[in-house]
């Protein structure tokens, strides 16, 4: 692999963050450490001199000089391990009293009066010493500190944990980086070589999903589906053409002879031409109801608004009734109360239509039609049925693509675009279209969900 492509990529930017962030923080942590373990004993070391310089100080001001000097040497006499240190000389530095014998090396104090300089106590011993020097009243001076070996020894020690703690946890958060981002860098790859291959042509190829739930199997899940309805769309395409090109043959062809015909004048009465303009709408109507299905499936004509489905069905009875008494049939509604949903009120207006005068069409004279809106579990429901032949429970299926219609309903006047429309419109409402027996015939219902979805 190559190194600027490398940097470049998303998985390395991520893996420098987590080892970033996660340096951060064991800096933090061992910071902490060491403030706890030994910034504390430091503290403590401070604390115990500033003790002591209380103690000789308020002996000083009670018993002067020589009350001092007595403290000193009793201070030094009790002092066995030699962990304090102990000075009191006259102006020209002269040992009065006291556990070492001069006054160390010139050693400038730090910001806050704190001195620290090396004591050695011969036989190359020498241990550091943290210490207060004061000037008293009358030209004395005045030394107390302690030995900081301990102290010292175990800083280092914490400091050289510390660091390999952080060497170790730098190196464990490169790994697990480098281990992270491989994982992610598989799954993109995995993502984009299904693109390639579709991209490619192979439709039918996923993304393939571990099963862990994780936000990659999500987002696999959600482009397998779009996959499925780009794929749905392509083949719906396809089949179109297909239909187009099997179903309108024959009416262009009739088209084209009536024209030759009237082209030679064999039209004395202007029958042909009577009959060409009539297949020449009829082509016209088909090709306006592909669009219109096209248009509703693509989502563009997407209109929603609060519609009283009750009053939808009054209107729909009411524009039908008459066409129905026309066909000796009975048209039964039942609009409900007032039953409110989100939808596109024209888009469904025109699929309810489109079920009643199937209904009309092939009902029989004297036969019954239903049209109503129902409120049920699963929402609200619309529904047309009809007594006439039905449709066989393996075709209910088919006649809802394009251009699909029944061998027995192929010399009815139509295009087998009616259905089609309203399982678009019924899939653009997030709803469901089943196709029922009404013993004897067609019951459709068209549940609709957009209240959830909208």
């Amino acid at each position: 692999m190559q190194i600027r492509p490398l940097l470049k990529s998303a998985t390395f930017r991520l893996a420098a963050l987590y080892t970033a962030l996660f340096t951060v923080s064991v800096v933090g942590l061992l910071g902490f450490v060491h403030y706890a373990t030994a910034g504390y004993l430091a503290r403590q070391t401070d604390a115990a001199i500033a003790t002591e310089v209380a103690e000789l100080a308020n002996r000083y001001r009670n018993g002067g000089t020589g009350a001092l000097a007595r403290e000193i040497s009793n201070k030094s006499a009790a002092n066995i391990g030699g962990q304090s240190v102990y000075l009191l000389t006259d102006k020209e530095m002269n040992p009065i009293a006291g556990n070492i014998d001069r006054w160390p090396e010139p050693v400038a104090p730090d910001a806050t009066g704190w001195l620290e300089f090396q004591l050695d106590r011969g036989s190359n011993a020498a241990y550091p010493v943290r210490a207060r020097a004061f000037t008293l009243g009358n030209g004395l001076h005045l030394l107390v500190g302690r030995n900081v070996f301990t102290e010292r020894s175990f800083q280092r020690l914490i400091a050289g944990a510390s660091a390999w703690g952080l060497g170790i946890a730098v190196a464990l958060a490169i790994g697990g980086g480098f281990i992270t981002s491989r994982m992610l860098a598989k799954r993109l790859q995995r993502i984009n070589q299904t693109a390639h291959e579709v991209m490619a042509g192979e439709l039918q190829q996923r993304v393939p999903i571990r099963g862990a739930d994780d936000a990659f199997d999500r987002l696999s899940l959600n482009l397998n589906r779009m996959l499925d309805q780009i794929q749905d769309l392509m083949d719906g395409v396809r089949q179109v053409s297909d239909n187009i090109a099997h179903d309108l043959r024959t009416p262009l062809t009739r088209l084209r002879w009536r024209l030759e015909r009237l082209q030679a004048g064999d039209d004395p009465d202007g029958t042909l031409l009577d009959q060409a303009i009539a297949d020449a709408d009829g082509l016209l109507n088909t090709f306006h109801a592909l669009l219109r299905i096209a248009e509703v499936e693509s989502g563009s004509r997407r209109r929603f608004g609060r519609i009283d489905l009750s009053d939808l069905i009054d209107d729909v009875g009411e524009l039908y009734e008459p066409v129905a008494a026309a066909h000796e049939q009975t048209l039964v509604v039942e609009p409900g109360e007032h039953i409110r949903t989100l939808g596109d009120r024209d888009l469904l207006f025109q699929a309810l239509t489109n079920l009643v005068d199937n209904a009309v069409k092939y009902a029989p004279s004297g036969g019954r039609i239903e049209l109503a809106a129902r409120e049920t579990e699963a929402g609200p429901e619309l529904v047309v049925a009809d007594s006439g032949p039905g449709v066989p429970a393996d075709e209910r299926e088919n006649v809802l693509e394009r251009f699909v219609r029944l061998e027995t309903h192929r010399r009815s006047p139509g295009s087998g675009l009616g259905l089609s429309l309203v399982a678009a419109v019924a899939k653009l409402h997030s709803g469901d279209l089943l196709l029922e027996d009404n013993e004897p015939g067609l019951r459709v219902r068209m549940t609709l969900r957009t209240e959830e979805s909208v």
